[in-house]
């Protein structure tokens, strides 16, 4: 602008500077209306947004919020139009206000969960699969809920259990596999999904219901995370047991356990099913050689492993460090192999668990194949 105001033509500037002329005269107005300032790049959004959220609104809802912190967007909208009659902004909007004036609590990121799925098999002869699962909980007429719990032969289709639970409990779950195994005998092998307490997100999936049945010789099998088809013929049954037990639900839990039982004894021994040829399911199951054990029998492992007790907090020590490996192991018995490049691979039964290297348990997929020694 120093050289427009000695004289110099703006066509010649606009040329040597690459700009319209349009473009100089426009800022040779707003130099000599506001001096330097004026070369500067104003603001380029626009002056009025006629949408935008009154300020007397976004002071009602920031009163409101402060009296009452624990109500969400969704209330604070409600209980506004109500009492003011008009309308308010969506709860979208709203929750951005609410944020700007840090009223919103942020929920802690959870990170997706990492389930540990297993090789399937299909079984050719009864116990050589069960398969275990919470039916989806149902209320009762007392207005409490029912989460039933049921384990199936999957050759057989034969319902081993259904018990009533008042809650989803490792405990429990474990007393009803406890009074299977002493009914029926052991399986082969267990499957389930990938929920508690069956699984857990820790080492290898383990939990102390899951190791408590390796323990027994029992193999673990859990199906992909939201893959039901996977645990498609205990799903059917589900099917059944809900239409057939819970349309209307009973009036309390000793109620609703007559009437389970009362399934079970027609669905195994009656109800003829498709898949065995219009038989029951009691003809083609019988018990399983395999009897429980009065002592649940102790790990072994190879002479060259070395065996270490899990502390109470879930963690070994090993040379004069600790690990820390998943708490459904305390008190179990592990093996600990020294490897040629001097970590340690670290075992549970049969189970490869985690390498040891550098102060850190590493954690070995369920898929990956064995590392060599």
């Amino acid at each position: 602008m120093e050289r427009v105001l000695r004289g110099e033509r703006v066509t010649d500037l606009c040329r040597e500077f690459g700009i319209s002329r349009k473009t100089g005269d426009k800022l040779k107005q707003r130099f000599k209306r506001l001096g330097e300032a004026g070369l500067e790049d104003g603001r380029r959004g626009p002056k009025v947004i006629p949408h935008r959220t009154p300020p007397e609104v976004e002071a009602l809802l920031v009163a409101e919020k402060k009296r009452h912190p624990s109500w969400g967007a969704k209330k604070l909208k409600a209980v506004l139009e109500e009492r003011l009659e008009r309308s308010f902004p969506s709860l979208s909007t709203i929750n951005v206000l609410l944020s700007k004036h840090e009223l919103v609590k942020r929920r802690r990121y959870r990170g997706k969960d990492r389930a540990s799925p297993t090789p399937l098999r299909t079984a050719t002869a009864p116990n050589e699969l069960w398969c275990i699962d919470y039916k989806g909980q149902f209320r009762l007429g007392d207005r409490s809920y029912c989460y039933p719990l049921t384990i199936t032969d999957q050759y057989s289709r034969y319902i081993l259990t259904c018990e009533g639970m008042a809650a989803i409990c490792e405990d429990e779950a474990r007393e009803a596999c406890v009074e299977a195994f002493r009914t029926h005998g052991l399986p082969a092998a267990i499957r389930s999904d990938n929920g508690a307490p069956f699984a857990s997100t820790g080492l290898a999936g383990l939990t102390t219901l899951s190791v408590f049945w390796m323990r027994l010789g029992v193999e673990c099998e859990r199906i992909r995370p939201s893959h039901p088809e996977e645990n498609g013929r205990h799903e059917r049954m589900h099917r059944t047991l809900k239409a057939e037990t819970a349309r209307p639900a009973r009036s309390n839990l000793l109620q609703q356990q007559e009437r389970f039982d009362e399934f079970v004894e027609e669905f195994n021994n009656v109800r003829p099913h498709e898949a065995i040829d219009l038989r029951p399911p009691s003809t083609a199951y019988h018990r399983s050689p395999r009897a429980y054990p009065r002592q649940l029998p102790e790990p072994e492992y190879p002479a060259h492993d070395d065996v270490l007790k899990v502390t109470k907090y879930g963690g070994i020590r090993l040379c004069g460090r600790g690990y820390h490996l998943t708490a459904a192991l305390r008190g179990q018995l592990v093996g600990v192999r020294e490897r040629k490049d001097g970590s340690w691979l670290v075992s549970f039964m049969n189970l490869d668990l985690a390498v040891l290297r550098d102060r850190r348990a590493l954690p070995l997929s369920r898929s990956a194949p064995p590392i060599p020694a």
